[in-house]
């Protein structure tokens, strides 16, 4: 199954439009790739041109920056706090870009696209008290 990313076949007004061009591959999206917290996996995919993709499936470690102190450390995943892309990632524990996960250096916001890049980058919320 590909998602297709075509034009509207309707004007703003409502007006019907002929079509340009019949479907090309290169309209053709990918599959979303759920990222779970697991031991880290990794997917190859082709892209246009010949060029690799590599797609997060699962991973269990963030590199979460500090804002205060400027440094970044490598923390294990707990759980996925938050995720405004759907409300029923929480509980699946699918990680997107802005989701706010927990964990071990404290909540953190995801700032990389996992299902594009294979890292998972977040930004520190607030520091766990101990």
């Amino acid at each position: 199954m590909a998602v297709w990313h075509l034009p509207s076949k309707r004007a703003p007004t409502g007006k019907k439009l002929n079509r340009l061009r019949k479907k090309r591959k290169q309209d053709r999206g990918s599959r979303f790739l759920e990222t779970r917290i697991s031991k880290r996996e990794v997917k190859k995919r082709r892209s246009r041109g010949g060029n690799k993709k590599i797609k997060l499936s699962s991973v269990e470690t963030a590199n979460v920056a500090n804002p205060k102190t400027g440094k970044m450390k490598k923390s294990k995943i707990l759980a996925v706090a938050e995720n405004p892309a759907n409300p029923h990632f929480v509980r699946r524990n699918v990680i997107t870009r802005g989701a706010v996960i927990k964990t071990e250096a404290g909540m953190a916001r995801v700032t990389s696209r996992p299902g594009q890049e294979p890292v998972v980058n977040a930004i520190l919320l607030e520091e766990k008290k101990e």
